[in-house]
């Protein structure tokens, strides 16, 4: 099996200029080879090479070395080769340069493109009158015939610069998605942290103005709000190293294993929660432990936030191929005043949820129930997306 090796590291960061004098060299070498004849307009006889010929192959090999840089220049040159060469009836190999020409400036001129192609096509009348004058033997048709070719040439050329700034503007766009995408992410990871650890520490400490005659609660209140606060920095700045390019690829965030420790959390803010957990989880979960997590902490925060005292339930059952998570409360606490003391909710957290489930291809679904109190519940595939 063939494979096609790739070109050396030196090359690819080589001027272009460089990278494209090969193509003039060739074009050079195979005008001298014997048999090797380029573009004929008419029937002029052909004319041994003389000094003029030299010339005239110079001015149509060299400048494709320039066809991506300068690509009118190399057009302009190559042209008065081109002309001197049928004038003069070599029909060197290298009047082939011509077309190079002409799909290089259609690929790779940026400016005054409509330009440069009417004052191409005024040129070449006078080649065409000269070549009559000289009784070439070429019909008209052969004449427009020759024009559309090269024409075509160009139009390639425009075609693949077209292709070329497509292609530019889809990886921009993919690229801007991609960022924003990671910035709507990372501001729904600070949201869940900031919210969860801020509301448990705002309703601990209102808590505790109401202890000051029970210095033992007091003083487990105030050690509940130094550890939350510990918990708050530790967690954002495992967050804010996900931002370092040189960060590993180690867990992203709390898995469910840690759903523990966070109905712990909550039950010290004062939050009475009943926490059931079924199943096995699997050995490959992807994205789906780590949303569960996050819709359990999302409802725990809500529960604090608006229905501070409530009893509440959290279930998490883990299947083979999925993880579902339901958490609710009964309706029985102190919501008014929890909303008081509580800081106001915006809507992105449940909103947000609702995208992650959506992306794994899951359900969720958020809303108060008939005998009063809030269910939120999610079912979450496990193992679609890592």
């Amino acid at each position: 099996m063939i494979s096609l090796r790739r070109p050396p590291e030196w090359w690819s960061r080589a001027d272009v200029t460089v990278r494209d004098l090969p193509i003039g060299l060739l074009c050079i070498a195979a005008s001298f080879l014997p048999g090797f004849y380029g573009t004929q307009i008419g029937n002029l006889p052909h004319r041994p090479l003389d000094s003029l010929a030299f010339v005239a192959i110079a001015l149509e090999c060299f400048p494709l070395a320039v066809r991506r840089r300068w690509p009118v220049v190399c057009l302009a040159l190559v042209s008065i080769g081109f002309a001197i060469d049928q004038i003069r009836g070599y029909h060197s190999f290298a009047g082939t340069a011509l077309p190079i020409a002409l799909l290089s400036v259609g690929a790779h001129l940026e400016r005054h493109r409509r330009t440069s192609a009417i004052a191409f096509s005024v040129a070449y009348v006078p080649l065409a009158i000269a070549l009559i004058r000289l009784d070439s033997g070429e019909p008209p048709i052969g004449f427009v015939t020759f024009y559309l070719a090269m024409v075509l040439a160009w139009g390639f050329g425009a075609w693949l610069r077209s292709t070329r700034v497509a292609d530019a503007e889809r990886r921009s766009r993919i690229a801007e998605d991609t960022r924003t995408a990671e910035r709507t992410r990372i501001a729904s990871e600070l949201h869940d942290v900031v919210t969860h650890h801020v509301t448990a520490m705002v309703v601990q400490a209102e808590a505790a103005r109401y202890l000051t005659a029970s210095p033992d609660r007091l003083d487990q209140t105030l050690t509940a709000v130094s550890d939350t606060g510990r918990r708050a920095i530790t967690d954002l700045r495992h967050l804010l190293d996900l931002l370092n390019p040189d960060h590993g690829t180690e867990a992203r965030t709390p898995s469910v294993g840690r759903l523990l420790t966070l109905v712990e959390q909550t039950r010290r803010a004062g939050q009475p929660v009943e926490f059931t957990e079924e199943g096995t989880p699997a050995e490959s979960t992807g994205s789906a432990d780590l949303v569960a997590y996050r819709v359990v902490q999302e409802a725990l925060t809500n529960a604090l936030k608006y229905a501070h005292g409530s009893r509440t339930s959290v279930q998490v059952r883990h299947a083979e191929r999925e993880i579902t998570v339901e958490v609710s409360t009964d309706g029985s606490g102190s919501r008014a005043g929890s909303r008081a003391a509580s800081p106001g909710g915006s809507g992105r957290g449940l909103a947000g949820l609702r995208e992650r489930v959506d992306v794994l291809g899951g359900d969720f679904s958020a809303g108060t129930q008939k005998a009063g109190g809030f269910v939120v519940r999610a079912r979450i595939p496990a193992g679609s997306l890592s």
